[in-house]
């Protein structure tokens, strides 16, 4: 018996195998027809490559003709581009280190240069490795309204090829890294309210949560592709407001989160009660100039290509800055009988941080008007202001970058053209690809509303800066403390905290 079923069973096999159709599920009676191969791609006319280089030259959107392979053939990144934003990449970097903090380090007493110049260090790493981990996927990848997803964690997918999210000719990681280098920067001014009394450590863990809970959100609203306050390339943005190269995102933030910060902190040892000067004036004032000069990379740069928006922001940011120091100058001059290097030095820091936001919105004759309010309003603030309140902001973070960066949002708002910058007179045209045309900012412009959505965009950078501030502050008090001990303010931080001396003999 088992010798016939097992015959039976070989019979049956073979027979399957010879006739695969008893096997098989019976066909439909109609059976759906194959689908059509993909045409093959054709090289692209030289008239099609031709286009593609005048888009790259005007720096307009790249040449996409249906059935051609002119990605593959001439796409990547524009080399002008690339070149430019590589070179405006190092002059932000250039700005943190050496230019901040020579600027800062000249201003504090000699005991505490370097720990200033740590902190300085210090953020730029830990920043660095955040950006890495996931703020960059944060800040810009696209997503909500007021952050971004995950997928470009660790960079992953942030190659050499452009992201025309935010540029169609200058490649991804090059982007990544112009933008770490705002990221950078932001946190250290901050530095500038709280010198010669906090610990490292809790500088550290501080500018971990700050840029976590503050900064990365706060970049993708205003920058990101789908922020709720990027009213220039977000056509569904609930605040249809504009910043060129960051007086919310980096001024606005750093200044006001300084001023809460320094006021939970405490006033130094001695404040109001001893001198305490800058103690080189001469690391100060070259610290002022690599910042003027690293600031071009910061305003000129931020239209992300060697443009025309590029060079009006070159002009506008050179300008603005020039007055400024000089009307500083001046007003020390007219009220105290002696204009000062640190009054030189402070209005050309208030002209470079008045102007960020709108240097590629206004045009000469807005710069200059930028440029004498930043030489007055700032001054007024860190001469007067401070004093009839009594915070300790050591190094006047908030009376130059909050003051000024605040200023210069509302005065974008007034004296923004669409003579110097297209994204602002575009009509808007449902049809059109482009999603500038449908932004809406034409229409503000013309009937002088912008200064409203500014004013709403102010208000939310506001609330963010200073509610974030105070609950990442009192974390960190009561975790790991805020504030060295008096003996440790005493002696001066580079000794106690670095094991270092600025000078010896």
């Amino acid at each position: 018996m088992k010798n016939l079923v097992l015959s039976l069973t070989i019979v049956c096999a073979i027979l399957l195998h010879a006739v695969p159709s008893f096997a098989q599920t019976p066909a439909p009676a109609t059976a759906p027809a194959a689908a059509p191969a993909a045409p093959a791609l054709k090289d692209p006319s030289v008239e099609q490559r031709l286009a593609d280089l005048e888009a790259y030259v005007g720096n307009g959107a790249r040449v996409n003709y249906a059935m051609t392979n002119i990605a593959t053939k001439v796409g990547g990144p524009g080399p002008g581009h690339n070149a430019w934003q590589m070179t405006c990449t190092a002059l932000v970097l250039f700005m943190t280190l050496p230019g901040l903090a020579l600027f800062y380090g000249g201003l504090v007493r000699k005991k505490n240069i370097l720990s200033v110049l740590a902190q300085c260090l210090g953020i730029a790493g830990l920043v660095t490795i955040l950006w890495w981990l996931f703020g960059y996927s944060m800040a810009f990848h696209s997503g909500k309204p007021y952050m971004g997803t995950f997928d470009w964690a660790f960079l992953k997918g942030v190659d050499s090829n452009p992201n025309p999210d935010y540029s169609h000719w200058v490649s991804h990681n090059i982007f990544s890294m112009y933008q770490l280098m705002f990221a950078i920067i932001t946190p250290a001014l901050i530095v500038g309210a709280i010198a010669e009394r906090m610990k490292f450590s809790a500088v550290l863990l501080f500018v971990t949560l700050w840029m976590v809970l503050i900064y990365f959100p706060l970049a993708h609203m205003v920058w990101g592709v789908d922020g709720m306050m990027n009213g220039v390339w977000n056509a569904d943005a609930k605040i249809k407001a504009i910043d060129f190269a960051g007086g919310t995102v980096v001024h606005m933030s750093s200044g006001w989160s300084a001023l809460i910060l320094c006021m939970i902190l405490g006033k130094r040892l001695g404040f109001g009660k001893e001198p305490m000067p800058p103690h080189n004036m001469v690391l100060s004032m070259v610290g002022t100039g690599m910042l003027w000069v690293g600031w071009y990379g910061f305003n000129a740069g931020s239209a992300v290509a060697a443009d025309v928006i590029a060079a009006n922001a070159f002009t506008t940011t050179t300008i603005a800055t020039a007055v400024a120091s000089f009307v500083w100058a001046m007003a020390e001059y007219l009220l105290r009988g002696k204009p000062s290097i640190l009054g030189f030095c402070s209005g050309a820091v208030a002209g470079l941080v008045v102007i960020t936001p709108a240097c590629g919105f206004v045009d000469t004759t807005g710069s200059v008007v930028i440029g004498i309010c930043a030489g007055l309003v700032p001054f007024i603030f860190v001469t007067k202001v401070k004093g009839w309140f009594g915070y300790d902001d050591a190094l006047d973070t908030f009376g130059v970058h909050a003051v000024g960066g605040t200023l210069g949002a509302l005065l974008t708002g007034f004296l923004a053209t669409d003579k110097v910058n297209g994204n602002l007179s575009l009509i808007a045209d449902a049809a059109s690809a482009n999603p500038a045309t449908k932004n809406g900012l034409a229409k503000l412009v013309a009937n002088g509303g912008l200064w409203v959505e500014q004013m709403k965009a102010i208000g939310v950078t506001l609330a963010m800066a200073i509610i974030g501030t105070i609950v990442i502050a009192y974390i960190v008090k009561f975790t790991i403390g805020l504030r060295v001990s008096e003996e440790v303010e005493s002696i001066g931080l580079d000794l106690a905290e670095h094991g270092e001396e600025g000078y010896h003999g």
